[in-house]
């Protein structure tokens, strides 16, 4: 069990939620080597997701290796997600000061959110009638639940006020939102050599995904037919991913994605206006603008 742990831990992953949470407790004038333990713990959370999102998926590669299923098998993965999650506590309990209670609060909502997220996510697969607002909504809870919490855990540790903790909570929602957004965007249109992963497995695994609910609003009555034909067959997958990445540009869903991110990422910068200026705060921004950048 401890090797696919080991395994998945050593991946090349970002570490986004992780150094989120150690930025958002310097920001409020915390110091960041309190929040450590609880920066592993938000990290060791988001790998359970991963380990059991991809049994679910069916995927291949994580960060351009083997998942664990495969490398393992199914039961070996389900078996070290769960104990992800129990060294995730391990080590959250480990953080010492006044706001303890407070910090197991927000990271148990934060787990119970996910789950639920990824139930939708789940759930829209079978569904013809998924909104966008169904979507975000989804998205609030599976990939923000976490950043924004990453966010909101650190101004505990840090010792900042109910104004700077409801903010950098704010920041780390509208983040996730502009987050998922992206990686639906790469996932179409993304290099599988900075992936680390196949490209259009949105479309094999049959998601509603934004660019997906936003061409069917801006297409022509033909392509939204196709749109529904295309997710919901079975045909080859590469002819599948060419021709719905055809009908996203000729929409203009690319390019509504790519002005959601800006929005969205503009409101999580708004967000910071409770947070003085700063070294801490100039970080969040730099940060930020990368992932508004990113290509992985």
């Amino acid at each position: 069990m401890y090797g696919p742990i080991r395994y998945v831990l050593a991946g090349r992953g970002k570490r986004i939620r992780s150094v989120l949470l150690l930025l958002s407790c310097g920001a409020v004038g915390g110091n960041p080597l309190s929040a450590l333990d609880a920066a592993a713990a938000i990290e060791m959370l988001h790998s359970f997701t991963l380990v059991h999102d991809d049994v679910m998926d069916h995927a291949e590669l994580r960060r351009g290796r083997p998942t664990v299923h495969r490398k393992w098998d199914p039961n070996i993965a389900l078996l070290a997600g769960d104990e992800l999650i129990a060294l995730a506590y391990r080590s959250l309990l480990r953080t010492a000061g006044s706001s303890s209670h407070q910090v197991a609060r927000v990271f148990t909502d934060a787990f119970v959110q996910v789950c639920e997220g990824q139930g939708f996510d789940k759930e829209f697969e079978l569904r013809t009638n998924v909104s966008l607002g169904e979507y975000m909504s989804m998205v609030r809870k599976k990939t923000g639940g976490i950043i924004a919490a990453a966010a909101r855990i650190g101004a505990l540790i840090g010792g900042g006020t109910r104004r700077e903790t409801d903010a950098l909570y704010k920041f780390g929602e509208y983040l996730g939102l502009a987050f998922q957004i992206r990686d639906d965007l790469l996932d179409i249109t993304g290099d599988p050599a900075d992936l680390g992963k196949a490209v259009g497995s949105d479309v094999v695994e049959r998601k509603k995904t934004y660019l997906f609910l936003k061409a069917l609003e801006m297409s022509a009555p033909r392509d939204r037919a196709s749109l529904v034909t295309l997710l919901g067959g079975n045909g080859r997958a590469v002819r599948r991913i060419n021709t719905m990445r055809e009908i996203y540009r000729r929409s203009g869903a690319l390019e509504a994605a790519e002005r959601e991110i800006r929005r969205t990422t503009g409101r999580a910068e708004r967000s910071l206006a409770a947070i003085g200026a700063g070294r801490g705060k100039d970080m969040l921004l730099w940060l930020s603008r990368r992932l508004l950048r990113r290509d992985s």
